[in-house]
């Protein structure tokens, strides 16, 4: 059985090599992932900033990942007014990140030395369809095998509605040993869409080759559409952090501000500000959408 305190608040995973921690009682946040014994994920602001809306770790982002463009948005006829609700916004006041972060109300209905399941019932919270009135189910399966952490994520409509999919997650990764500026990024041949001022797609994309380069002085907050390679990876310090992204996620945020150590890779399953522009997958009743993505640890040579 995997270790776990404080009545289900935390539970870790190990397969020897790789050890993650993930906290059900607060939003399902990866808390801590351990590659023999060092850390490579970073906590800016802790759990505490969690708690109050800052992403940090690994966390969940749903029902949208990044930000919306506008309080209102329409679904299948359904329409949206986010006016009034209390939100997490960014600088511009655009409600960003979801409505996921910290959530207490997930369940552990499974559990072995190296894996966990946890379920969350969206459509039981009232406060959250206020903003997302579709119904769902949301489950999260980690697993860790060998130097590989795998995370996948199934949404269940359980209304009448069908349900839109626009979740992502946002690791901040580090590599021990290593300076962000010394770090190289990888990322696969890939559409490179345009953003404007505000962070929100302008509609514009251009193509960009594969590259394998260190971060040096460039910053990042980038949005990729990603073609049949979808491995983004971090190498530096003796390691090499690979996200391999998987079936439902065919975009990516890279982000890392000026002064950060840590280099998030983001996946995401739809663009940024998809309910606002109509481009999200819609999940049935009947049916269900999975998305999977895995970061594996390699020795660096």
């Amino acid at each position: 059985m995997p270790t776990t305190h404080e009545t289900g608040a935390e539970v870790t995973v190990s397969s020897g090599i790789l050890d993650a921690t993930f906290l059900p009682g607060l939003g399902m946040l990866g808390s801590s992932l351990r590659h023999r014994g060092e850390e490579l994920l970073a906590l800016p602001g802790g759990l505490d900033g969690y708690r109050v809306g800052k992403v940090t770790g690994l966390p969940l982002l749903a029902p949208w990942a990044n930000r919306l463009g506008a309080r209102r948005y329409e679904v299948e006829g359904v329409a949206v007014d986010l006016d009034g609700l209390d939100l997490t916004t960014d600088g511009n006041g655009l409600p960003i990140h979801g409505t996921m972060t910290a959530q207490p109300s997930w369940d552990v209905v499974g559990a072995t030395r190296q894996s966990l399941t946890a379920s969350f019932d969206f459509g039981a919270h009232p406060d959250l369809l206020a903003s997302f009135p579709f119904p769902h189910e949301l489950r999260i399966e980690v697993t860790v095998e060998a130097a590989t952490l795998q995370v996948t994520t199934t949404v269940v409509p359980t209304g009448e509605r069908s349900v839109p999919v626009a979740f992502g997650y946002h690791p901040y990764l580090r590599l021990p040993g290593a300076r962000r500026a010394d770090i190289r990024l990888r990322l696969p041949d890939r559409r490179h869409l345009e953003l404007d001022d505000r962070q929100l797609p302008t509609g514009g994309a251009h193509v960009e080759g594969m590259q394998d380069e260190p971060v040096g002085t460039r910053t990042f907050d980038d949005l990729y559409a990603l073609d049949d390679d979808r491995q983004l990876a971090l190498g530096g310090g003796g390691r090499r952090l690979a996200l391999e992204l998987g079936e439902g996620y065919g975009y990516a945020q890279v982000f890392t501000p000026p002064g950060a150590e840590s280099v998030c890779l983001e996946p995401m399953t739809a663009p940024v500000n998809a309910l606002v522009d109509g481009t999200c997958v819609l999940v049935s009743p009947g049916t269900s959408f999975t998305a999977r993505f895995s970061l594996r640890v390699e020795d660096e040579h």
